[in-house]
């Protein structure tokens, strides 16, 4: 099924305007949701809304959204208010900057689009998405949508371009807000952690190795459900507390049960040298041998 656009953008790129379509790269929606029933009569819930102080359901046409600026007090916005202090939506992705993509930090990105170019945009879409393969970098671009600004990543992708909404520093807790004690790692420990890590590294990350278990699980549940089936729930084993190990001994365990690395896979061309040189030593090796047994002969006759 092809994928269908959510928008059509222009990115500018210096004097060059490069015409493109928006689409979700990821699929939020994928989870298992439920609603809530009454366990009475099965029905549908309806969400309401009540007043604290007087206790009574609230219509949602008397309802006033308002910003609590002190402790239980508020400001109070109409929605031409609001509205008015919306950014408006033009469709430009202006670019403001290109960095070097591994000087922005991952713990930034949040959702990611595909861009793909409409009519008329291949060629500047191509020249851009090249010229930052080449040079290593992304770009940096201002975007508004849904009444927002935002600041966004576009960097290239498997032949094409992804625009990665990116968070606001503000909105990024900083790591020194965690309390993190550390401790000088001894050399025979830090040896077998690194030897550990060789053992189950990995040259690419491939994300179909990983299933959502959990999903799997449910989805299993409610068809065995709709089929009327009980569904069997086993008790889940106690947990006990956190237990102080002996790393040392630890790290050992660990590389006796890890899987042993396997050995990177050659090339059609190099397995056939590799038998083809095999082959030619062997037939080096076999008329040496009968050279030696004749010989061999002769000196007995003689003797």
């Amino acid at each position: 099924m092809a994928a269908r656009s959510l928008a059509s953008l222009t990115i500018s790129f210096g004097l060059v305007s490069i015409p493109v379509k928006l689409y979700s790269a990821t699929q939020p929606r994928a989870g298992v949701s439920f609603n809530l029933l009454h366990a009475k009569d099965g029905s549908r819930l309806r969400q309401q809304y009540f007043c604290i102080k007087e206790d009574v359901p609230v219509a949602r046409d008397e309802m006033v959204k308002g910003y609590e600026f002190a402790k239980d007090q508020y400001v109070t916005f109409t929605p031409e208010e609001l509205k008015a202090m919306e950014e408006k939506g033009s469709g430009a992705v202006e670019i403001t900057q290109f960095v070097p993509e591994e000087k922005i930090d991952p713990i930034y990105y949040d959702k990611a689009y595909y861009i793909a170019p409409d009519k008329g945009g291949a060629k500047p879409y191509s020249l851009l998405s090249e010229a930052m393969r080449r040079t290593g970098r992304c770009a940096l671009a201002r975007w508004a949508a849904r009444g927002k600004q935002y600041i966004v990543q576009i960097r290239p992708v498997d032949g094409g371009l992804v625009l990665q909404q990116l968070l606001y520093a503000d909105e990024v807790r900083p790591i020194s807000e965690i309390d993190i004690q550390t401790t000088e790692p001894k050399g025979e420990e830090l040896k077998l952690a690194e030897q550990l890590i060789d053992q189950i590294s990995a040259e690419d990350y491939d994300p179909s190795q990983y299933k959502d278990e959990v999903k799997e699980r449910i989805e299993a549940a409610v068809q065995q459900k709709v089929e009327g089936r009980e569904i069997s729930i086993s008790p889940e084993p106690e947990k006990g507390g956190a237990q102080v190990i002996d790393l040392m001994a630890a790290l050992r365990e660990s590389l006796n049960k890890a899987p042993a690395k396997k050995a990177p896979a050659q090339p059609a061309a190099t397995v056939k040298e590799a038998a083809a040189a095999d082959e030619e030593k062997g037939a080096q090796r076999k008329p040496a041998r009968r050279a030696a047994s004749s010989e061999h002969r002769k000196t007995r006759k003689t003797g």
